[in-house]
């Protein structure tokens, strides 16, 4: 970084931010296997608040591939780059007074560690999809286990690179036994018992 770069404060601060808006900004990472439901679960839950008059923003893996990490790939350095760039961009979001929901297999702990140290205490809810394996290669939604197992698709996670599971998550959810409503129920009670919604939102 260079020296003649400054930090300039704002003159709104991301409490008042939030304040206007009913609501705590926090990030909820969404983290597991590539069919375990993160998205599905984000999406779902992004609507729920939405509908309750809250103000959300969804970050999803495939998305940000498309435009601000068009230029990774998927080695691990490249892994490593994605998970920082999209905690940077989520703190951006929940400065702005927002809810953050990502959508992201971010297999290494190192790398979703790092982004909770971006966030006061409270504020980042590792949301783990603990959903197993098997299930999540027998959906296959995209058809890459299959081109994993088959050789065409290298350092595939799960398969041939490790998912580092989290040791103690905030919120654990399993969508082998748990319906898309129980999965968004069990995130919005969260939310309300550690006070991060206010009754009502905005709506």
């Amino acid at each position: 970084m260079s020296d003649h770069i400054v930090w300039h404060d704002h003159k709104i601060s991301r409490t008042e931010r939030a304040s206007i808006k009913h609501q705590h900004p926090c990030l909820l990472w969404f983290t597991g296997l590539s069919g375990s439901g993160k998205s599905t679960i984000a999406n779902a839950l992004d609507v729920a608040l939405y509908h309750e008059g809250y103000h959300t923003f969804l970050l999803d893996g495939d998305n940000v591939r498309h435009g601000l990490n068009r230029d990774l790939g998927f080695s691990n350095e490249d892994r490593v780059e994605n998970i920082r760039r999209i905690g940077e961009v989520s703190k951006l979001f929940a400065d702005a007074g927002l809810i953050v929901l990502s959508a992201f297999i971010s297999p290494f702990a190192s790398d979703r560690r790092l982004v909770r140290n971006m966030f006061p205490a409270g504020e980042f809810i590792e949301v783990f999809m603990d959903t197993p394996l098997a299930t999540c290669e027998e959906r296959d939604p995209k058809g890459l286990y299959r081109k994993a197992r088959s050789g065409e698709i290298h350092d595939f996670t799960g398969i041939d690179s490790p998912y580092e599971a989290p040791a103690h998550p905030e919120i654990t959810l399993d969508t082998s036994n748990l319906s898309v409503d129980a999965c968004v129920e069990n995130l919005l009670c969260y939310l309300k018992e550690r006070d991060l919604l206010k009754p009502g939102g905005d709506a």
